[in-house]
Protein backbone atom coordinates (compact mmCIF):
# COMPACT_ATOMS: atom_id res chain seq x y z
CA UNK A 1 0.00 0.00 0.00
CA UNK A 2 1.30 3.45 -0.88
CA UNK A 3 1.81 6.06 1.80
CA UNK A 4 0.27 8.92 -0.19
CA UNK A 5 -2.66 9.72 -2.44
CA UNK A 6 -2.51 11.02 -5.97
CA UNK A 7 -5.24 12.31 -8.27
CA UNK A 8 -6.54 8.86 -9.19
CA UNK A 9 -6.67 7.69 -5.57
CA UNK A 10 -8.51 10.86 -4.49
CA UNK A 11 -10.97 10.52 -7.36
CA UNK A 12 -11.73 6.92 -6.36
CA UNK A 13 -12.13 7.94 -2.72
CA UNK A 14 -14.78 10.51 -3.62
CA UNK A 15 -16.60 8.09 -5.94
CA UNK A 16 -16.69 5.45 -3.19
CA UNK A 17 -17.78 8.02 -0.61
CA UNK A 18 -20.67 9.04 -2.85
CA UNK A 19 -21.73 5.42 -3.41
CA UNK A 20 -21.75 4.79 0.34
CA UNK A 21 -23.66 7.98 1.01
CA UNK A 22 -26.34 7.18 -1.58
CA UNK A 23 -26.97 3.85 0.18
CA UNK A 24 -27.40 5.62 3.53
CA UNK A 25 -29.58 8.55 2.50
CA UNK A 26 -32.77 7.22 4.05
CA UNK A 27 -31.05 6.18 7.29
CA UNK A 28 -29.56 9.67 7.59
CA UNK A 29 -32.90 11.31 6.78
CA UNK A 30 -34.55 9.35 9.56
CA UNK A 31 -32.17 10.93 12.07
CA UNK A 32 -33.75 14.33 11.39
CA UNK A 33 -35.36 15.13 14.71
CA UNK A 34 -38.26 17.27 13.71
CA UNK A 35 -41.20 15.28 12.30
CA UNK A 36 -42.10 17.90 9.68
CA UNK A 37 -41.34 16.67 6.14
CA UNK A 38 -38.24 18.67 5.25
CA UNK A 39 -35.32 19.02 2.83
CA UNK A 40 -33.69 16.15 4.68
CA UNK A 41 -30.00 16.03 5.53
CA UNK A 42 -29.25 12.75 3.77
CA UNK A 43 -30.95 13.91 0.59
CA UNK A 44 -29.13 17.24 0.61
CA UNK A 45 -25.70 15.70 1.27
CA UNK A 46 -26.32 13.00 -1.34
CA UNK A 47 -27.34 15.45 -4.04
CA UNK A 48 -24.40 17.68 -3.18
CA UNK A 49 -21.73 14.98 -3.32
CA UNK A 50 -23.14 13.42 -6.47
CA UNK A 51 -22.42 16.65 -8.35
CA UNK A 52 -18.72 16.16 -7.65
CA UNK A 53 -18.79 12.60 -8.97
CA UNK A 54 -20.53 13.76 -12.14
CA UNK A 55 -17.69 16.22 -12.79
CA UNK A 56 -14.94 13.77 -11.79
CA UNK A 57 -16.22 11.19 -14.27
CA UNK A 58 -15.94 13.63 -17.16
CA UNK A 59 -12.14 13.81 -17.15
CA UNK A 60 -8.81 12.43 -16.05
CA UNK A 61 -6.47 14.38 -13.78
CA UNK A 62 -2.70 14.73 -13.91
CA UNK A 63 -2.36 16.06 -10.35
CA UNK A 64 -4.06 15.83 -6.97
CA UNK A 65 -4.41 19.60 -7.08
CA UNK A 66 -6.63 19.43 -10.19
CA UNK A 67 -8.81 16.63 -8.85
CA UNK A 68 -9.36 18.36 -5.50
CA UNK A 69 -10.15 21.64 -7.25
CA UNK A 70 -12.72 19.88 -9.46
CA UNK A 71 -14.44 18.42 -6.39
CA UNK A 72 -14.47 21.72 -4.53
CA UNK A 73 -15.84 23.62 -7.53
CA UNK A 74 -18.59 21.07 -8.18
CA UNK A 75 -19.61 20.94 -4.51
CA UNK A 76 -19.74 24.71 -4.29
CA UNK A 77 -22.25 24.94 -7.13
CA UNK A 78 -24.17 21.80 -6.21
CA UNK A 79 -24.47 22.51 -2.47
CA UNK A 80 -28.01 22.02 -1.12
CA UNK A 81 -29.16 22.84 2.38
CA UNK A 82 -26.92 23.72 5.31
CA UNK A 83 -25.41 20.25 5.47
CA UNK A 84 -24.51 20.34 1.78
CA UNK A 85 -22.97 23.80 2.08
CA UNK A 86 -20.87 22.74 5.09
CA UNK A 87 -19.72 19.65 3.17
CA UNK A 88 -18.68 21.87 0.27
CA UNK A 89 -16.76 24.16 2.63
CA UNK A 90 -14.88 21.23 4.14
CA UNK A 91 -13.69 20.17 0.70
CA UNK A 92 -12.97 23.74 -0.39
CA UNK A 93 -10.52 24.06 2.49
CA UNK A 94 -8.93 20.75 1.53
CA UNK A 95 -8.56 21.93 -2.05
CA UNK A 96 -6.82 25.17 -1.05
CA UNK A 97 -4.22 23.32 1.08
CA UNK A 98 -3.51 20.84 -1.75
CA UNK A 99 -2.92 23.63 -4.28
CA UNK A 100 0.10 22.86 -6.48
CA UNK A 101 0.51 19.29 -5.14
CA UNK A 102 0.75 16.24 -7.38
CA UNK A 103 0.27 13.98 -4.36
CA UNK A 104 -0.14 14.25 -0.58
CA UNK A 105 1.05 12.21 2.37
CA UNK A 106 -0.43 11.91 5.84
CA UNK A 107 0.86 15.27 7.11
CA UNK A 108 -0.33 17.21 4.06
CA UNK A 109 -3.77 15.63 3.94
CA UNK A 110 -4.37 15.95 7.68
CA UNK A 111 -3.46 19.63 7.40
CA UNK A 112 -5.89 19.95 4.49
CA UNK A 113 -8.67 18.42 6.57
CA UNK A 114 -7.99 20.98 9.32
CA UNK A 115 -8.12 23.80 6.78
CA UNK A 116 -11.50 22.50 5.63
CA UNK A 117 -12.83 22.62 9.18
CA UNK A 118 -11.53 26.17 9.61
CA UNK A 119 -13.30 27.24 6.41
CA UNK A 120 -16.57 25.70 7.58
CA UNK A 121 -16.46 27.27 11.04
CA UNK A 122 -15.67 30.70 9.61
CA UNK A 123 -18.59 30.52 7.21
CA UNK A 124 -21.20 29.56 9.81
CA UNK A 125 -22.49 32.61 11.67
CA UNK A 126 -23.24 30.76 14.92
CA UNK A 127 -21.49 27.37 14.89
CA UNK A 128 -23.37 24.85 17.01
CA UNK A 129 -21.64 21.94 18.67
CA UNK A 130 -23.06 18.45 18.41
CA UNK A 131 -23.27 18.79 14.62
CA UNK A 132 -21.27 17.89 11.51
CA UNK A 133 -18.94 20.75 12.49
CA UNK A 134 -18.02 19.02 15.76
CA UNK A 135 -17.57 15.63 14.12
CA UNK A 136 -15.36 16.99 11.34
CA UNK A 137 -13.31 19.12 13.78
CA UNK A 138 -12.51 16.23 16.11
CA UNK A 139 -11.80 13.90 13.19
CA UNK A 140 -9.39 16.40 11.65
CA UNK A 141 -7.67 17.04 14.97
CA UNK A 142 -7.14 13.30 15.45
CA UNK A 143 -5.79 13.00 11.90
CA UNK A 144 -3.29 15.81 12.50
CA UNK A 145 -2.18 14.40 15.84
CA UNK A 146 -1.58 10.98 14.29
CA UNK A 147 0.30 12.43 11.32
CA UNK A 148 2.47 14.62 13.55
CA UNK A 149 3.72 11.57 15.46
CA UNK A 150 4.60 9.68 12.29
CA UNK A 151 1.46 7.75 11.30
CA UNK A 152 1.29 6.69 7.67
CA UNK A 153 -1.63 7.72 5.46
CA UNK A 154 -3.67 4.65 6.36
CA UNK A 155 -3.11 5.14 10.10
CA UNK A 156 -3.83 8.85 9.90
CA UNK A 157 -7.15 8.32 8.12
CA UNK A 158 -8.11 5.45 10.42
CA UNK A 159 -7.57 7.72 13.45
CA UNK A 160 -9.81 10.30 11.80
CA UNK A 161 -12.57 7.73 11.24
CA UNK A 162 -12.41 6.43 14.81
CA UNK A 163 -12.51 9.97 16.22
CA UNK A 164 -15.39 10.91 13.93
CA UNK A 165 -17.47 7.93 15.02
CA UNK A 166 -16.77 8.64 18.70
CA UNK A 167 -17.70 12.29 18.20
CA UNK A 168 -20.87 11.27 16.39
CA UNK A 169 -22.01 9.11 19.29
CA UNK A 170 -21.44 12.05 21.64
CA UNK A 171 -23.52 14.51 19.60
CA UNK A 172 -26.62 13.27 21.41
CA UNK A 173 -25.15 14.69 24.63
CA UNK A 174 -23.98 17.99 23.14
CA UNK A 175 -27.07 19.19 21.33
CA UNK A 176 -30.18 19.75 23.52
CA UNK A 177 -32.55 19.00 20.64
CA UNK A 178 -30.80 15.72 19.87
CA UNK A 179 -30.73 14.82 23.55
CA UNK A 180 -34.49 15.27 23.86
CA UNK A 181 -35.04 13.01 20.87
CA UNK A 182 -32.32 10.54 21.81
CA UNK A 183 -30.67 10.52 18.37
CA UNK A 184 -27.26 11.34 16.91
CA UNK A 185 -26.69 14.20 14.46
CA UNK A 186 -27.74 13.49 10.86
CA UNK A 187 -25.04 15.64 9.25
CA UNK A 188 -22.37 14.09 11.44
CA UNK A 189 -23.57 10.65 10.41
CA UNK A 190 -23.26 11.61 6.75
CA UNK A 191 -19.70 12.84 7.32
CA UNK A 192 -18.78 9.55 9.04
CA UNK A 193 -20.16 7.56 6.10
CA UNK A 194 -18.05 9.64 3.69
CA UNK A 195 -14.85 9.41 5.74
CA UNK A 196 -15.18 5.68 6.32
CA UNK A 197 -15.73 5.00 2.62
CA UNK A 198 -12.67 7.10 1.76
CA UNK A 199 -10.57 4.94 4.09
CA UNK A 200 -11.96 1.73 2.60
CA UNK A 201 -11.24 3.05 -0.88
CA UNK A 202 -7.63 3.87 0.04
CA UNK A 203 -7.20 0.34 1.41
CA UNK A 204 -8.75 -1.20 -1.68
CA UNK A 205 -11.48 -2.74 0.46
CA UNK A 206 -14.51 -0.80 -0.71
CA UNK A 207 -17.14 -2.94 -2.42
CA UNK A 208 -19.21 -0.89 -4.84
CA UNK A 209 -22.92 -1.48 -4.02
CA UNK A 210 -25.40 -2.65 -6.61
CA UNK A 211 -27.33 0.04 -8.46
CA UNK A 212 -30.10 1.08 -6.05
CA UNK A 213 -32.19 3.26 -8.29
CA UNK A 214 -33.07 2.54 -11.90
CA UNK A 215 -33.27 5.29 -14.48
CA UNK A 216 -36.75 6.41 -15.43
CA UNK A 217 -38.33 3.99 -17.85
CA UNK A 218 -38.41 4.84 -21.54
CA UNK A 219 -41.46 6.79 -22.58
CA UNK A 220 -42.93 3.97 -24.61
CA UNK A 221 -43.48 1.97 -21.40
CA UNK A 222 -44.78 4.74 -19.17
CA UNK A 223 -48.48 4.45 -19.90
CA UNK A 224 -48.67 0.68 -19.55
CA UNK A 225 -48.62 0.75 -15.74
CA UNK A 226 -50.32 4.08 -15.10
CA UNK A 227 -53.94 4.63 -14.15
CA UNK A 228 -55.66 7.55 -15.86
CA UNK A 229 -56.54 9.16 -12.52
CA UNK A 230 -52.87 9.04 -11.50
CA UNK A 231 -51.67 11.02 -14.52
CA UNK A 232 -50.89 14.54 -13.32
CA UNK A 233 -49.33 15.79 -16.57
CA UNK A 234 -50.63 14.47 -19.89
CA UNK A 235 -47.71 14.58 -22.31
CA UNK A 236 -44.66 12.34 -22.04
CA UNK A 237 -41.96 14.43 -23.70
CA UNK A 238 -38.47 13.31 -24.69
CA UNK A 239 -36.00 15.36 -26.71
CA UNK A 240 -32.32 15.85 -27.48
CA UNK A 241 -30.58 19.21 -27.89
CA UNK A 242 -27.11 19.96 -29.26
CA UNK A 243 -25.79 22.50 -26.77
CA UNK A 244 -24.30 25.84 -27.64
CA UNK A 245 -20.64 26.13 -26.70
CA UNK A 246 -19.94 27.22 -23.12
CA UNK A 247 -23.60 26.87 -22.16
CA UNK A 248 -24.94 25.87 -18.75
CA UNK A 249 -28.41 24.36 -18.63
CA UNK A 250 -28.85 24.86 -14.87
CA UNK A 251 -31.54 27.47 -15.46
CA UNK A 252 -33.37 25.10 -17.80
CA UNK A 253 -33.32 22.38 -15.13
CA UNK A 254 -34.93 24.86 -12.73
CA UNK A 255 -37.53 25.74 -15.35
CA UNK A 256 -38.43 22.05 -15.83
CA UNK A 257 -39.20 21.76 -12.11
CA UNK A 258 -41.93 24.38 -12.55
CA UNK A 259 -43.81 22.79 -15.44
CA UNK A 260 -43.86 19.04 -14.88
CA UNK A 261 -42.60 15.94 -13.11
CA UNK A 262 -40.80 12.64 -13.78
CA UNK A 263 -37.83 14.70 -14.90
CA UNK A 264 -34.60 13.06 -16.05
CA UNK A 265 -31.83 15.15 -17.61
CA UNK A 266 -28.73 13.47 -19.02
CA UNK A 267 -25.96 15.82 -20.08
CA UNK A 268 -22.47 15.68 -21.50
CA UNK A 269 -20.21 18.31 -23.05
CA UNK A 270 -22.10 18.42 -26.38
CA UNK A 271 -25.74 17.42 -25.87
CA UNK A 272 -28.42 17.04 -23.28
CA UNK A 273 -31.38 14.66 -23.31
CA UNK A 274 -34.55 15.43 -21.38
CA UNK A 275 -37.45 13.28 -20.26
CA UNK A 276 -40.37 15.16 -18.66
CA UNK A 277 -44.12 14.80 -18.13
CA UNK A 278 -45.83 18.14 -18.78
CA UNK A 279 -49.00 19.77 -20.09
CA UNK A 280 -47.10 22.25 -22.27
CA UNK A 281 -44.63 20.27 -24.41
CA UNK A 282 -44.48 22.97 -27.08
CA UNK A 283 -43.41 25.62 -24.60
CA UNK A 284 -40.81 23.25 -23.16
CA UNK A 285 -39.26 22.69 -26.59
CA UNK A 286 -39.25 26.42 -27.29
CA UNK A 287 -37.50 27.09 -24.00
CA UNK A 288 -34.95 24.34 -24.74
CA UNK A 289 -33.93 26.09 -27.95
CA UNK A 290 -32.39 28.90 -25.93
CA UNK A 291 -29.63 26.45 -25.02
CA UNK A 292 -28.93 24.90 -28.41
CA UNK A 293 -30.37 23.19 -31.47
CA UNK A 294 -33.24 20.75 -31.09
CA UNK A 295 -32.24 17.50 -32.80
CA UNK A 296 -34.93 14.99 -31.90
CA UNK A 297 -38.26 15.22 -30.08
CA UNK A 298 -40.95 12.69 -29.17
CA UNK A 299 -44.27 13.66 -27.55
CA UNK A 300 -46.91 11.14 -26.49
CA UNK A 301 -50.30 11.71 -24.84
CA UNK A 302 -50.31 9.38 -21.84
CA UNK A 303 -54.02 9.93 -21.15
CA UNK A 304 -54.97 8.71 -24.63
CA UNK A 305 -52.52 5.82 -24.37
CA UNK A 306 -53.86 4.77 -20.98
CA UNK A 307 -57.44 4.87 -22.28
CA UNK A 308 -56.47 2.71 -25.25
CA UNK A 309 -54.59 0.31 -23.00
CA UNK A 310 -57.54 0.06 -20.60
CA UNK A 311 -59.84 -0.72 -23.54
CA UNK A 312 -57.59 -3.60 -24.55
CA UNK A 313 -56.36 -1.81 -27.67
CA UNK A 314 -52.83 -1.23 -28.87
CA UNK A 315 -51.79 2.16 -27.61
CA UNK A 316 -50.60 4.47 -30.35
CA UNK A 317 -47.03 5.66 -29.93
CA UNK A 318 -44.45 7.61 -31.83
CA UNK A 319 -42.49 4.35 -31.86
CA UNK A 320 -44.87 3.38 -34.67
CA UNK A 321 -43.57 6.25 -36.79
CA UNK A 322 -40.25 6.72 -38.52
CA UNK A 323 -37.80 8.73 -36.48
CA UNK A 324 -37.97 12.37 -37.43
CA UNK A 325 -34.93 14.56 -37.00
CA UNK A 326 -35.54 18.25 -37.33
CA UNK A 327 -33.48 21.41 -36.84
CA UNK A 328 -35.34 24.44 -35.48
CA UNK A 329 -34.23 28.04 -35.47
CA UNK A 330 -32.89 29.26 -32.18
CA UNK A 331 -35.23 31.75 -30.59
CA UNK A 332 -33.08 34.26 -28.75
CA UNK A 333 -34.82 36.56 -26.30
CA UNK A 334 -33.42 40.10 -26.54
CA UNK A 335 -31.87 41.21 -23.28
CA UNK A 336 -33.82 43.89 -21.50
CA UNK A 337 -32.02 47.10 -20.54
CA UNK A 338 -30.06 46.51 -17.36
CA UNK A 339 -31.35 48.21 -14.22
CA UNK A 340 -29.64 48.94 -10.94
CA UNK A 341 -31.52 46.58 -8.59
CA UNK A 342 -33.28 43.26 -8.96
CA UNK A 343 -34.78 40.70 -6.58
CA UNK A 344 -35.02 36.91 -6.81
CA UNK A 345 -36.99 34.77 -4.42
CA UNK A 346 -37.17 31.10 -3.46
CA UNK A 347 -40.66 29.64 -3.20
CA UNK A 348 -42.79 26.69 -4.25
CA UNK A 349 -46.27 26.75 -5.73
CA UNK A 350 -47.63 28.66 -8.71
CA UNK A 351 -49.70 30.94 -6.49
CA UNK A 352 -46.72 31.89 -4.34
CA UNK A 353 -44.64 32.55 -7.44
CA UNK A 354 -47.37 34.88 -8.73
CA UNK A 355 -47.42 36.76 -5.42
CA UNK A 356 -43.69 37.45 -5.60
CA UNK A 357 -43.83 38.43 -9.26
CA UNK A 358 -46.69 40.85 -8.59
CA UNK A 359 -44.63 42.42 -5.83
CA UNK A 360 -41.78 43.01 -8.28
CA UNK A 361 -39.53 39.94 -8.08
CA UNK A 362 -37.45 39.49 -11.23
CA UNK A 363 -36.85 35.78 -10.83
CA UNK A 364 -38.29 32.79 -8.98
CA UNK A 365 -36.15 29.90 -7.76
CA UNK A 366 -38.36 26.87 -7.32
CA UNK A 367 -37.72 25.25 -3.97
CA UNK A 368 -38.34 25.21 -0.25
CA UNK A 369 -39.13 22.35 2.09
CA UNK A 370 -38.23 18.90 0.69
CA UNK A 371 -36.50 20.50 -2.33
CA UNK A 372 -33.75 22.85 -1.28
CA UNK A 373 -32.27 24.45 -4.41
CA UNK A 374 -28.52 24.17 -4.93
CA UNK A 375 -26.14 27.10 -5.03
CA UNK A 376 -25.98 26.63 -8.80
CA UNK A 377 -29.79 26.76 -9.08
CA UNK A 378 -29.83 30.07 -7.20
CA UNK A 379 -26.83 31.43 -9.10
CA UNK A 380 -28.46 30.70 -12.46
CA UNK A 381 -31.47 32.88 -11.63
CA UNK A 382 -29.25 35.62 -10.20
CA UNK A 383 -27.08 35.70 -13.30
CA UNK A 384 -29.98 36.01 -15.72
CA UNK A 385 -31.54 38.86 -13.73
CA UNK A 386 -30.98 42.08 -15.67
CA UNK A 387 -29.69 44.11 -12.76
CA UNK A 388 -26.24 44.97 -11.46
CA UNK A 389 -27.23 44.32 -7.83
CA UNK A 390 -29.47 41.37 -7.00
CA UNK A 391 -31.19 40.83 -3.65
CA UNK A 392 -31.95 37.20 -2.78
CA UNK A 393 -34.81 36.04 -0.55
CA UNK A 394 -34.11 32.42 0.54
CA UNK A 395 -37.36 32.19 2.57
CA UNK A 396 -36.10 29.10 4.38
CA UNK A 397 -33.42 28.82 7.06
CA UNK A 398 -31.96 25.77 5.30
CA UNK A 399 -31.40 27.72 2.06
CA UNK A 400 -29.69 30.85 3.43
CA UNK A 401 -26.19 29.35 3.39
CA UNK A 402 -26.55 28.05 -0.17
CA UNK A 403 -27.66 31.53 -1.25
CA UNK A 404 -24.70 33.15 0.51
CA UNK A 405 -22.29 30.97 -1.48
CA UNK A 406 -23.41 32.90 -4.57
CA UNK A 407 -21.94 36.16 -3.27
CA UNK A 408 -18.29 35.47 -4.21
CA UNK A 409 -18.95 33.56 -7.44
CA UNK A 410 -21.46 35.80 -9.21
CA UNK A 411 -20.24 38.67 -11.39
CA UNK A 412 -23.13 40.69 -10.01
CA UNK A 413 -23.31 42.20 -6.56
CA UNK A 414 -25.41 39.76 -4.54
CA UNK A 415 -27.09 40.68 -1.24
CA UNK A 416 -28.84 37.93 0.71
CA UNK A 417 -31.74 39.03 2.90
CA UNK A 418 -31.95 36.27 5.60
CA UNK A 419 -35.67 35.53 5.31
CA UNK A 420 -36.51 32.22 6.99
CA UNK A 421 -40.12 31.87 5.84
CA UNK A 422 -42.15 32.76 2.77
CA UNK A 423 -44.30 35.30 4.70
CA UNK A 424 -41.06 37.01 5.77
CA UNK A 425 -40.03 37.13 2.12
CA UNK A 426 -43.34 38.74 1.14
CA UNK A 427 -42.91 41.36 3.86
CA UNK A 428 -39.36 42.04 2.70
CA UNK A 429 -40.63 42.62 -0.85
CA UNK A 430 -43.21 45.08 0.45
CA UNK A 431 -40.29 47.01 1.97
CA UNK A 432 -38.11 46.90 -1.17
CA UNK A 433 -37.32 50.50 -2.19
CA UNK A 434 -35.47 50.43 -5.55
CA UNK A 435 -34.81 54.17 -5.43
CA UNK A 436 -32.57 53.90 -2.33
CA UNK A 437 -28.92 53.08 -1.71
CA UNK A 438 -28.00 49.37 -1.37
CA UNK A 439 -27.28 49.74 2.35
CA UNK A 440 -30.61 51.45 2.99
CA UNK A 441 -32.54 48.87 0.97
CA UNK A 442 -30.80 46.03 2.80
CA UNK A 443 -31.52 47.57 6.18
CA UNK A 444 -35.20 48.18 5.42
CA UNK A 445 -35.81 44.70 4.05
CA UNK A 446 -33.89 42.98 6.86
CA UNK A 447 -35.55 44.97 9.64
CA UNK A 448 -38.99 44.19 8.22
CA UNK A 449 -38.46 40.46 8.82
CA UNK A 450 -39.02 40.88 12.56
CA UNK A 451 -42.43 42.50 12.02
CA UNK A 452 -44.08 39.34 10.72
CA UNK A 453 -44.87 36.07 12.49
CA UNK A 454 -45.33 32.84 10.57
CA UNK A 455 -47.68 29.97 11.37
CA UNK A 456 -47.47 26.70 9.46
CA UNK A 457 -49.91 23.81 9.23
CA UNK A 458 -48.54 20.53 7.92
CA UNK A 459 -48.42 16.84 8.84
CA UNK A 460 -46.07 14.55 10.73
CA UNK A 461 -43.91 12.51 8.39
CA UNK A 462 -42.77 10.18 11.17
CA UNK A 463 -43.43 9.23 14.80
CA UNK A 464 -41.48 11.43 17.16
CA UNK A 465 -41.10 12.73 20.68
CA UNK A 466 -40.47 16.47 20.55
CA UNK A 467 -40.67 19.24 23.15
CA UNK A 468 -42.80 17.10 25.41
CA UNK A 469 -45.19 16.19 22.57
CA UNK A 470 -45.77 12.61 21.51
CA UNK A 471 -46.26 12.88 17.75
CA UNK A 472 -47.60 10.18 15.45
CA UNK A 473 -47.08 9.93 11.71
CA UNK A 474 -49.98 11.45 9.78
CA UNK A 475 -51.16 13.82 12.51
CA UNK A 476 -51.70 17.48 11.74
CA UNK A 477 -48.96 19.76 13.07
CA UNK A 478 -49.19 23.46 13.91
CA UNK A 479 -46.08 25.60 14.25
CA UNK A 480 -45.71 29.25 15.16
CA UNK A 481 -42.37 30.93 14.41
CA UNK A 482 -40.77 27.52 14.26
CA UNK A 483 -42.09 26.38 17.64
CA UNK A 484 -44.43 23.40 17.77
CA UNK A 485 -47.89 24.40 18.98
CA UNK A 486 -49.08 20.81 18.98
CA UNK A 487 -50.08 17.73 16.99
CA UNK A 488 -53.71 16.90 16.34
CA UNK A 489 -55.91 14.27 14.74
CA UNK A 490 -58.55 16.94 13.99
CA UNK A 491 -57.86 19.97 11.81
CA UNK A 492 -60.62 21.95 13.58
CA UNK A 493 -58.96 21.30 16.96
CA UNK A 494 -55.65 22.41 15.48
CA UNK A 495 -57.05 25.76 14.37
CA UNK A 496 -58.70 26.27 17.74
CA UNK A 497 -55.37 25.82 19.53
CA UNK A 498 -53.45 27.79 16.92
CA UNK A 499 -55.91 30.67 17.28
CA UNK A 500 -55.18 30.88 21.01
CA UNK A 501 -51.44 31.16 20.21
CA UNK A 502 -52.00 33.78 17.51
CA UNK A 503 -54.28 35.80 19.78
CA UNK A 504 -51.30 36.60 22.02
CA UNK A 505 -49.68 38.42 19.09
CA UNK A 506 -52.57 40.94 18.80
CA UNK A 507 -52.81 40.51 15.01
CA UNK A 508 -53.87 43.36 12.76
CA UNK A 509 -53.30 41.62 9.42
CA UNK A 510 -53.58 37.87 8.75
CA UNK A 511 -52.80 36.45 5.31
CA UNK A 512 -53.52 32.75 4.71
CA UNK A 513 -51.78 30.99 1.82
CA UNK A 514 -53.39 27.61 1.24
CA UNK A 515 -51.48 24.76 -0.38
CA UNK A 516 -51.89 22.37 -3.26
CA UNK A 517 -53.72 19.79 -1.12
CA UNK A 518 -56.38 22.23 0.12
CA UNK A 519 -59.44 23.25 -1.88
CA UNK A 520 -60.85 26.77 -1.89
CA UNK A 521 -63.95 25.82 0.08
CA UNK A 522 -61.92 24.45 2.99
CA UNK A 523 -59.65 27.49 2.95
CA UNK A 524 -62.65 29.83 3.11
CA UNK A 525 -64.03 27.81 6.05
CA UNK A 526 -60.78 28.33 7.95
CA UNK A 527 -60.92 32.02 7.03
CA UNK A 528 -64.41 32.24 8.49
CA UNK A 529 -63.15 30.69 11.72
CA UNK A 530 -60.34 33.23 11.89
CA UNK A 531 -62.71 36.12 11.21
CA UNK A 532 -64.78 34.99 14.17
CA UNK A 533 -61.72 34.68 16.39
CA UNK A 534 -60.08 37.93 15.23
CA UNK A 535 -62.90 40.36 14.30
CA UNK A 536 -60.59 43.39 14.33
CA UNK A 537 -57.96 41.87 12.02
CA UNK A 538 -57.90 42.21 8.23
CA UNK A 539 -57.89 38.65 6.86
CA UNK A 540 -56.86 37.71 3.31
CA UNK A 541 -56.96 34.26 1.68
CA UNK A 542 -54.62 33.42 -1.24
CA UNK A 543 -54.14 30.21 -3.19
CA UNK A 544 -50.40 29.66 -2.76
CA UNK A 545 -50.36 26.16 -4.23
CA UNK A 546 -47.36 25.25 -2.07
CA UNK A 547 -46.49 21.61 -1.31
CA UNK A 548 -45.91 20.16 2.20
CA UNK A 549 -47.72 22.92 4.08
CA UNK A 550 -51.51 22.92 4.00
CA UNK A 551 -51.43 26.52 5.20
CA UNK A 552 -48.75 29.19 5.58
CA UNK A 553 -50.12 32.06 7.65
CA UNK A 554 -48.60 35.54 7.88
CA UNK A 555 -49.43 37.45 11.07
CA UNK A 556 -48.63 41.14 11.46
Amino acid sequence: MTNYIDANAFKNMIICANAALQCNIQAINELNVFPVPDGDTGTNMGLTLSTAVTELNKKEFSSLDNAADCVASALLRGARGNSGVILSLLFRGISKRLKGMDSAGAVEFAGAMCDGVDAAYKAVMKPAEGTILTVSRLASAAAKKAADVGADFDGMLECAVVAAEEALEDTVNQNPVLKKAGVIDAGGKGYCVILSAMLQSFRGEFVMPDETAAQASESRNVFSSVRIEDITFAFDTVFIVNKKAETSIAAFRSYLDTIGDSIVVNEDDEIFKVHVHTDIPGEVLTEAQKYGTLELAKIENMVTQAEQQAAGKKAQSTDDLEEIEKELENSEVPAEPEKEYGVVSVCAGAGMADVFRQLGCDGIITGGQTMNPSTEDILAVINRTNASTVFVLPNNKNIIMAAEQCVPISKKKVIVIPSKTVPQGVTAMLNFMPEGEPEDITEAMTESLSTVHTAMVTYAARDSEFDGHSIHAGEYLALLDGTLVGSFTSISTLFKELSWAIDELNPEFITMYYGEDVDEEDAEAVSTTFKGNFPDAEITVINGGQPVYFYMISIE
